[in-house]
């Protein structure tokens, strides 16, 4: 098996980077899409789903992602993740393109299988393919609501906590010197993570927190109908909020979580002498 893994090489951390985060967008955009689209032709309306339903959709999306890829590649799934573990972690820097196409290639398929899956309701509730429906594939500010005037620039900071609450957490969870989760419960527990963001942290902005998980179905859905997906419910250019503001929260996260308790937990080195036994001991 370890022969196996190591002849797999980049190729192989590549294919299970598409194919884990086009697991996650599956069921990403797939939920928004029964919620919104599906929802809005229901009596009475949003009879397929609500906020929280979304929330816990993502996080288990996230959760079944990461064990599709982790062996392979680690399942980073996310841009601001490879950039955040390269900057903190050693992951190779000329890695690190190759990684952020896989991801955006993948969340770019999974988005057009949604499109192509929910056509008709996403016909029928919204036939111009209008910012009504815009937001099952990629994020606005406010979610899209006029009645919450959140700026790009709010929209940024608030990308920008969203994700480096999310890195330091994944720093904490993946950190074998803390108290990383047993049984592989790891991808279990960054998925809550991500219902725990989603609860807390989706109001201003969506929560994309993963420029993969924004540009490839923004690019998807503008390809097949949605002439204003760069654009917010305002006319202004937005594609790049969910792109800038994860990439700086993630390294800023990766940073707290160094600055506050990497550094102060021990290193990984032989007990002293009289703590354990030696081999001839035993």
């Amino acid at each position: 098996m370890a022969e196996r893994l190591k002849s797999s090489g980049l190729v192989g951390e590549l294919s299970a980077e598409f194919a884990g985060t086009m697991i996650l967008i599956l069921f990403g955009c797939g939920v928004v899409a029964q919620v919104v689209a599906g929802g809005a032709l229901t009596n009475p309306v949003s009879g397929l789903g609500n906020h929280d339903s979304i929330a816990w959709a993502w996080g288990l999306g996230v959760t079944l992602g990461v064990y599709v890829a982790a062996r392979l590649s680690g399942a980073h799934l996310n841009p601001a993740v490879t950039v955040a573990l390269a900057t903190f972690k050693g992951f190779p820097w000329s890695r690190v393109a190759p990684y952020v196409v896989a991801q955006t290639a993948g969340a770019f398929v999974a988005a057009l299988i949604v499109r192509w899956n929910y056509t008709e309701a996403l016909a029928k509730a919204d036939p111009g393919h209008t910012i009504k429906t815009q937001f099952v594939f990629s994020t606005l500010p406010a979610n899209g609501n006029t009645n919450l005037p959140v700026s790009e620039w709010g929209a940024l900071r608030d990308q920008i906590i969203g994700t480096a609450i999310l890195l330091l957490l994944i720093m904490a969870i993946t950190d074998l010197l803390n108290t990383p989760p047993g049984a592989n419960l790891a991808p279990f527990i960054i998925g809550l993570v991500v219902v725990a963001i989603g609860m807390a942290v989706g109001t201003n902005a969506g929560y994309a927190i993963n420029p993969a998980r924004d540009f490839g179905p923004r690019l998807a859905s503008f390809l097949t109908g949605y002439g204003g997906a760069w654009r917010d419910q305002y006319g202004h250019f937005y594609f790049w909020v969910p792109i800038v503001g994860p990439l700086i929260g993630g390294v800023l996260g990766a940073a707290l979580y160094k600055i506050f308790i990497g550094r102060f937990l021990p290193t990984a080195e032989p007990e002293p002498a009289g703590r354990v036994p030696t081999p001839d001991e035993s």
